[in-house]
């Protein structure tokens, strides 16, 4: 990228002068131009660099080599990790890096917990049969809540809520938009972490209600609920941390188009052999009825 900036930029600005800007040796640019300048053009490497910015801007630059290999792959480029990563150097794709946050869990609390029924058995047959969930915080110049509920089957949101509070109306709403949604048979089991929103009398109400089965991790263990910790890594990291969000309204609003307009739909999910969780649905939708 260095070499190509200044061959754009050699009518404007001296070689010598651009090459010691950048910290490029003359020698070594010059060698390059030789090998541009007898290199034959190649519309489908160019049609990748293409290919690989469009991804990156879809992605809201979140996609590493990983993904962006397993994207041109869709595309029909079948390229490599080490190929992908080079394609992404050479259109100055970057990734963003994750930010710390904070901790929003009370377990401190004199409520009744459920028993582990997990196990952190992440791995599950069919959808509908064991949720996750949780509550993170999100920044803004008013303060937000967010609760989700995430089917570990299919790895899809099939509910959330925020509010500014982080009540038990909160972890309510999110588990009644996931029941409305999806009209999961009673034995569901619902696990959690033990903040006292999941604690409540309100909570355990409306799973008595659904005939769900509520679980909890252990008390001070995140690895208990990994899945739903890494989706709230995923939504910080891609989108919430790169926005300075003025009021409650425009972060809900962001959320919101992330998880139904990018995140269940198109973000290629690595526990899924790198399908998006509505494309892996559908498959085991298919699966399911040619069998």
């Amino acid at each position: 990228m260095k070499y190509s900036f200044i061959t754009q930029h050699k009518n404007t600005f001296p070689v010598r002068l651009m090459c010691q800007v950048l910290g490029v040796d003359r020698s070594c640019y010059y060698h390059y131009r030789r090998q541009m300048d007898t290199r034959p053009p190649d519309p489908e490497h160019e049609e990748m660099l293409e290919w690989v910015q469009r991804v990156d801007d879809a992605s809201d630059h979140t996609y590493g080599s990983r993904r962006m290999k397993r994207a041109l792959n869709c595309l029909g480029y079948p390229v490599s990790r080490n190929k992908a990563r080079n394609l992404m150097r050479e259109a100055g794709v970057q990734v963003r890096h994750r930010k710390k946050f904070k901790v929003t869990t009370n377990s401190n609390h004199k409520q009744p917990v459920y028993d582990n029924l997990l196990q952190r058995q992440f791995d599950v047959p069919q959808p509908d049969q064991v949720y996750a969930a949780d509550v993170t915080y999100v920044w803004t110049q008013e303060g937000l809540y967010l609760a989700v509920v995430i089917d570990l089957c299919l790895r899809k949101v099939v509910g959330w809520s925020m509010s500014p509070r982080m009540k038990s109306q909160l972890v309510c709403d999110a588990l009644k938009m996931a029941a409305w949604q999806r009209r999961p048979k009673a034995g569901l089991i619902h696990h959690s972490d033990r903040g006292s929103q999941y604690a409540s009398k309100a909570f355990r109400k409306l799973l008595r209600i659904n005939g769900f089965q509520g679980s909890m991790s252990r008390k001070g263990d995140c690895w208990d609920n990994a899945v739903v910790e890494s989706f709230f890594g995923s939504l910080k990291q891609e989108r919430v941390q790169w926005r300075n969000y003025q009021t409650r309204y425009e972060a809900q609003q962001d959320i919101l188009q992330y998880i139904s307009s990018w995140y269940n739909p198109y973000r290629l999910h690595s526990t899924l052999n790198y399908v998006s969780p509505n494309d892996y649905e559908k498959r085991l939708l298919e699966t399911k009825h040619a069998a």
